[in-house]
C-alpha cells in the first residue's frame, strides 16, 4: 500500500508546467516551498518527496524565484541538507551563545516597538510581479481544477508578491449595488462591464472572470470588492440560474468565499492586470529596419487601365440628344 502524496493536487500542477508555451515552474517552486515550511516537522517520506521535487525545479527557475525560495528556507529549521547544499546555505556548526540578560528599562523610558513576525514581514513585502510571471499565474489559475484553484488561492496569501491596492470603499459599494441588480436581471454583459470598470480590468479578462464555469475567479473579484457574503450568494443564484439551482455549487463557492483572504484576491487581481501587459508586448513587436522594404515587395503593383484617358475619341451629343 503506497503512502498518500505529501502535496495533494500537485500532480495536476506539474502536468500544467509541461504544456507548451506555459512555464509555471517558478510559481510551482514557490507554492511547494510555502507548503513545506508550514509544518514544523516532516516524516522521511515527506522530506524525500520535497527533495525530489525541489531539486528539479531549483535549476529551472529564474534568479529572483531562486533567491525568494532561498530566503524562505534559510530561516526554516527543517530544511533538508541536500537542498541547503544546492542553494548554498550552511547551518552553524556550533550553537549560538546565549545572550546576556537585558537590564530593566527605567520607569520613564517608553516601551520598545514589538518586532514583526515572519508572517507580517511577508505580508509587507513589495516584490512586484513581472508581466510574464503575472501571465503564467493567471493562465495556471484558469487552467486548474477547482481543488487546485483553492490550493493556489490559499498559498497566495503567504507569497511575497505585491498585491493590488484596495478598491476605494465608495467605488466598491457602488459597484456591488450595480452588480447585484445586473445579477437579478441575468444581464451578464453589463455585469462583466461593471467588473472590468470597478477592478480596472480589460474586457477580455472581465468576461473570462464572469463566464468561467467554476466561478472561483468570480469569488476573487467579489472578495477584491469586499462584497458581503450574503450578496455574493445571491449573485451566484441569480446571475446564472442553471448554476445557481445546484445547492452543491452554491455551498462550495460560499465556503471558498468565506475562507478566501483579501490579500489572495488582490494578488490574483494584480496577476490579471499584469497579464495584459505581457499580451500587449507580444502584440506590438518592435519594427525591423527592412519592414518597409519587405512590405513594398509584397504589395501588388497597380494594374494599368485597358483604355488610357484620351486614347478613345469622345462622343458628342447635340442639343436634341442625337449622336454626331
Amino acid at each position: 500500500m503506497t503512502a498518500a502524496p505529501l502535496f495533494p493536487g500537485f500532480d495536476g500542477l506539474m502536468s500544467l508546467s509541461r504544456r507548451e508555451g506555459v512555464d509555471i515552474r517558478p510559481t510551482l517552486l514557490r507554492v511547494l516551498t510555502d507548503l513545506y515550511v508550514q509544518a514544523s516537522a516532516h516524516s522521511d517520506d515527506e522530506e524525500r518527496q520535497f527533495i525530489e521535487l525541489t531539486s528539479r525545479l531549483i535549476d529551472q527557475v529564474d534568479d529572483a524565484t531562486r533567491a525568494a525560495v532561498r530566503a524562505r528556507l534559510a530561516i526554516y529549521p527543517g530544511t533538508p541538507t541536500e537542498i541547503m547544499d544546492k542553494l548554498g546555505l550552511r547551518r552553524p556548526q556550533q550553537p549560538l551563545p546565549v545572550a546576556a540578560a537585558i537590564a530593566t528599562a527605567p520607569a520613564g523610558t517608553p516601551p520598545e516597538k514589538p518586532q514583526l513576525t515572519e508572517a507580517q514581514l511577508r505580508m509587507a513585502s513589495t516584490l512586484s510581479m513581472r508581466p510574464n510571471d503575472a501571465a503564467e499565474i493567471s493562465d495556471m489559475f484558469f487552467a486548474a481544477s477547482s481543488s487546485e484553484r483553492a490550493l493556489i488561492l490559499h498559498n497566495l496569501s503567504e507569497t511575497p508578491l505585491k498585491a493590488s491596492a484596495r478598491i476605494p470603499a465608495a467605488r466598491a459599494l457602488r459597484a456591488i449595488q450595480t452588480l447585484e441588480m445586473a445579477a437579478f436581471a441575468e444581464d451578464k454583459e453589463n455585469f462583466a462591464l461593471e467588473i472590468g470598470e470597478a477592478l480596472i480590468l480589460p474586457v477580455r479578462i472581465a468576461e473570462q472572470v464572469v463566464n468561467d464555469p467554476g466561478r472561483e475567479p468570480l469569488a476573487c473579484a467579489a472578495r477584491a470588492l469586499e462584497m458581503p457574503s450574503a450578496v455574493f450568494q445571491r449573485i451566484l443564484m441569480f446571475l446564472d440560474p442553471e448554476f445557481g439551482s445546484s445547492v452543491h455549487n452554491v455551498y462550495r463557492l460560499s465556503r471558498l468565499y468565506d475562507r478566501l483572504s483579501e490579500r489572495s484576491a488582490l494578488v490574483m487581481l494584480a496577476a490579471w492586470r499584469g497579464s495584459t501587459m505581457a499580451v500587449a508586448r507580444h502584440k506590438y513587436r518592435p519594427a525591423l529596419y527592412d519592414d518597409e522594404r519587405n512590405r513594398a515587395r509584397m504589395a501588388a503593383s497597380p494594374t494599368r487601365p485597358t483604355v488610357q484617358p484620351g486614347s478613345a475619341p469622345g462622343i458628342r451629343t447635340g442639343t436634341d440628344g442625337s449622336k454626331r
